[in-house]
């Protein structure tokens, strides 16, 4: 069982579309906004878990075309969050928009996002700690799951806040862009390196 939650904090702590957005949200609109997007994404990674745990998920994506699209959709929207970083000159914006997206929006960005479902697959189809009870197992699986998955999204939401607080310079500025931008393409080219299905 340790194993499984060190793992389950590991995939969650490196920068991914959830957390890279979290913190954009933070840094763009403050706790509540934050929160309640946080709160989207959440909702979204257990409704993936759930597809994942199902076989829904494998029965959706059984069809090829199918499988195309959402992961063609998914690449695109993560290459576009990457150039919006990328583009944003001097000011701090790990993304940028208009008005926050909400409790909608994290669920939908969960919906289409490759890691959310390499993740729930990778942790509910390995690490048993409990091979004669499976149904417990898979209880005390989401249970550890959410007991870390919010305490890290809540801490990017901090970071974000905190980021855009600091009077930073503008070659900083840019810097942490160019990071974050670099950071969201290499989720990009794992993801292609290692489609699902693969």
């Amino acid at each position: 069982m340790l194993i499984f939650a060190l793992a389950v904090f590991f995939l969650l702590i490196t920068p991914g579309p959830g957390v890279l957005s979290t913190a954009g949200v933070g840094a763009a609109f403050g706790v509540r906004p934050g929160a309640r997007y946080v709160m989207g994404l959440w909702m979204g990674t257990n409704l993936v878990a759930l597809a994942v745990v199902t076989g829904l998920a494998a029965a959706m994506l059984a069809d090829p075309r199918l499988r195309v699209l959402l992961y063609g959709a998914s690449i695109l929207y993560l290459v576009y969050i990457a150039a919006r970083i990328a583009l944003a000159g001097s000011q701090i914006a790990f993304i940028s928009r208009a008005s926050p997206p909400g409790l909608m929006g994290g669920i939908a960005l969960q919906a289409i996002n490759p890691k959310a479902y390499v993740f729930n697959t990778s942790l509910f189809s390995g690490f048993a700690f409990w091979e004669s009870a499976p149904l417990a197992e898979m209880a005390a699986k989401f249970v550890i799951i959410n007991l870390i998955w919010l305490p890290i999204h809540f801490l990017w939401l901090w970071v974000g806040i905190r980021v855009n607080a600091l009077d930073l310079p503008p070659r900083t500025q840019r810097a942490i862009n160019m990071t974050m931008a670099g950071l969201m393409l290499a989720v990009v080219a794992l993801a292609t390196l290692f489609p699902p299905g693969r």
